[in-house]
């Protein structure tokens, strides 16, 4: 028998599993269920469907997998959460890089257990020598990833050779079947033995006075009585009351489904996390991980996408990536983006402090999910590795005077003019203009200006997609900052996609960002060509620039269109300032004496 199958754990009653494998996985997946026996059902669940089957040991539940196909971009809304992958390999084509970058890829996302099932051995002349080439390279693969167990499987799913019953084709394999497998491994022997957790899934009120908190304990054992604390804002309360499908009950453990009573009322919602008062998670925005990117488009740090995590949803970047996987070599190699099907070590930061738990520690609630911020398509699944102390230990300092306090001085409304447009199109000349028209009423502002950051603040990126991500990421930190001194600021950049414009917009605040497109066809702005960019793109001088070989996504809803190839540039201005006049940003200019 090649690799592990461990003994039995009756008291885990259910297992998650994700299969990889394409059409061999499906086929594999019908003989399953048919071989249980019992009903299955189609369910769905946030957004994505799963199947549950049952036998008379275990109940299963088949989970997306993640990363094997575009198909997992399906805009689930929960994180993969399975304990145990199945890899399936044709024997006649053997172990494949592909094979190699599922095995990593499902202990990126989280399984503990690992299976090869190895299938169509009859298509071989149930050949052992294929099949122990096959599961030794299997187990020194899965080695190397730290898995709880490992085990290769000959199978003919076709026939149902050693799905559920053995094979008499197979007089040499004395290891269990694949169901009978399924039915063995242990999900987590410890889980109940581990620090509570229990993410709140939802609040139900009974009546006026009561709340009833919703969830399903992670890990840990909870007892009537036990002083528990909200992770995030750090308030106790005790324990009065545990329900579970009605019943009183005096303690439950991981796994159950339960709704519990507080003595004292403390403020939580979906996603927050309860934990026993002297085992609590570690709250922190930062921290490392290892993640498989699923998306056709590829990670680009500091763009904003959506993170889930224990039912919490918040705003996200990856402040960098490490390095990425050779799944050939098990090297790791330096990278500064991932593509899909890659997985690799990052860094992420979040809008929000999270309650933390290293995957090493707590598997079950250091699972996470990327999502785009527009179409929430799933694009990324990872698991922590540890919270950075730059996460922890960092606070914001409160400050004596606030932003309204800073603009009242000033007698005007803080904001963002966020000009955007192609190179050429006039952005400059017409941010020059409005400035200096604001400079005559006595308005207090700042341009910052594409060309001038790049000068100092900027001077070390280039113009790839992910050194312009970072370039309007660092200018949109600076604008905040601005703002909350109480200035208008004037923002001139091609930002040549919508998500950093949309992340910059969020981080100031919709009512103070103002997005301005600035519009002229290509055509017109390589005629005007001021700096001679175009002529050097088209000589093939200048490589990823906007409009020729880099893309511009235009405002899909901006606040001002100015259209430089029907107005001069002044009037253009004299707009931008009647927008700040209308928003009362600043006040209106006395009417002209005729």
């Amino acid at each position: 028998m090649h690799g592990v199958s461990p003994g039995p754990a009756a008291h885990e009653t259910r297992l998650r599993f994700s299969v990889y494998g394409g059409a061999g996985g499906s086929a594999l997946v019908e003989r399953l269920v048919s071989a249980a026996g019992a009903g299955h059902a189609e369910n769905r669940r946030a957004g994505g469907s799963f199947l549950s089957f049952a036998t008379a040991r275990r109940t299963f539940t088949l989970e997306a997998a993640a990363g094997a196909s575009s198909a997992s971009s399906n805009g689930a809304l929960e994180p993969p959460a399975a304990d145990l992958a199945i890899v399936v390999v044709d024997a006649g084509a053997g172990a494949t890089a592909e094979t190699r970058r599922h095995v990593a890829i499902a202990r990126a996302v989280g399984a503990r257990h690992i299976v090869l099932a190895v299938d169509g051995l009859d298509r071989v002349g149930w050949d052992r020598a294929r099949y122990d080439a096959i599961a030794d390279d299997f187990v020194a693969l899965a080695a190397g990833f730290d898995f709880a167990s490992a085990l290769a499987i000959p199978l003919a799913s076709t026939a149902g050779d050693n799905v559920a019953a053995p094979s008499g084709n197979t007089p040499w394999y004395k290891g269990p079947t694949l169901l009978a497998h399924l039915e063995r491994v242990p999900v987590d022997p410890m889980r109940a033995e581990r620090p509570l957790r229990l993410p709140i899934a939802s609040v139900s009120r009974p009546d006026p006075d009561h709340r009833r908190y919703v969830g399903t304990i992670a890990s840990g054992t909870l007892h009537r009585g036990d002083r528990v604390q909200a992770a995030i804002s750090g308030i106790n309360s005790t324990v009065g009351h545990i329900l579970s499908e009605g019943i009183e009950r005096d303690k439950a453990e991981a796994g159950e489904a339960i709704s519990i009573g507080l003595s004292t009322h403390i403020d939580l919602g979906s996603g927050d996390v309860l934990a026993h008062s002297e085992h609590p998670p570690q709250i922190a925005d930062q921290f490392a991980a290892h993640l498989t990117w699923i998306a056709a488009e590829p990670l680009l740090p500091s763009r904003d996408y959506l993170l889930r995590m224990n039912g919490r949803e918040v705003s996200a970047t990856v402040t960098s990536v490490k390095h990425r996987l050779d799944v050939e070599t098990l090297r790791q190699e330096p990278a500064r983006v991932l593509h899909r099907g890659d997985v690799g070590a990052c860094t992420i930061a979040t809008a929000a402090p999270l309650a933390l738990d290293a995957f090493a520690d707590l598997p079950q609630t250091a699972r996470f999910a990327l999502y785009d911020r527009y179409s929430r398509a799933l694009i990324a699944a990872g698991t922590v590795d540890f919270a950075l102390r730059r996460g922890v230990n960092v606070h914001l300092q409160p400050l004596a005077v606030s932003k309204m306090r800073r603009a009242a001085l000033k007698g005007q409304g803080p904001c963002v003019l966020w000009f955007t447009g192609l190179s050429g199109a006039g952005k400059s000349t017409i941010a020059n203009l409005v400035e200096g028209q604001l400079a005559q009423r006595g308005s207090h502002t700042y341009l910052l200006d594409g060309d001038n950051v790049r000068h100092g603040l900027n001077k070390n990126l280039g113009f790839t997609a992910a050194d312009r991500v970072e370039n309007i990421r660092r200018v949109g930190e600076v604008a905040k900052l601005f703002v909350d001194a109480g200035l208008l600021v004037l923002c001139s950049f091609i930002s040549p996609f919508r998500a950093e414009r949309a992340a910059v917009r969020d981080l100031v605040g919709p009512e103070e960002f103002f997005e301005i497109f600035v519009r002229a066809p290509l055509e017109v702005c390589e005629r005007r060509d001021p700096k001679g960019l175009y002529a050097k793109s088209r000589a093939g001088e200048l490589p990823n620039f906007t409009g020729i070989d880099s893309p511009y996504e235009a405002p899909e809803s901006p606040d001002l269109v100015l259209d430089t190839t029907s107005a001069a540039a002044p009037e253009l201005a004299r707009r931008v300032v009647e927008l700040l006049e209308t928003r009362r940003l600043i006040a209106a200019s006395a009417p002209k004496q005729g």
